[in-house]
Parts: structure tokens; sequence; C-alpha cells
């Protein structure tokens, strides 16, 4: 059934999935369906213990959010001009 999938199709599906879900949100999708099919493939298997650790090396090697700074007071200076 996949063998009839050539390159021109696969381009054709990718381009309409661009278009769709928009450049920001296709990194996502590819990252979110690239984990569900570890999951799957991990219960199938029944290694789940390898899927869990993989998933606590992506999130520790992701950085974590900067801090949230205190504004900077800033000095009121008024001009009077007559």
């Amino acid at each position: 059934m996949l063998g009839n999938i050539g390159p021109l199709e696969i381009i054709v599906v990718l381009i309409i999935a661009l278009i769709v879900f928009g450049p920001k949100r296709l990194p996502e999708l590819g990252s979110s369906l690239g984990r569900g099919i570890r999951e799957f493939r991990g219960a199938v298997t029944g290694d789940k213990d390898d899927g869990e650790a993989e998933a606590k090396r992506l999130e520790s090697s992701q950085p974590a959010p900067p801090a949230a700074e205190e504004p900077a007071e800033r000095e009121v200076i008024s001009d009077k001009r007559s």
C-alpha cells in the first residue's frame, strides 16, 4: 500500500501541512509525532523504561526558561518649558 507513494506525493503532503499548520507549529507537531511513535513502539515491544529515560533525557537537555527580572527603577525627569 505504501509502495505507491513517491517523492512527489510526499512533497505535496508536506506543503499542504506547512500551509495548514504554519512554519512555527510544524516542528512542534513533528516532535510530538516522533514522541508518540516512540511511546507506541515501546508499548508494543514492552520497553517501557527506555521511553521514560528518553523523555527525561530530552527534558533535561532543554534549557531552562530565563528567570524573570525585576523591572529597573526609572527616574522621572520633569521638563518645565515656558
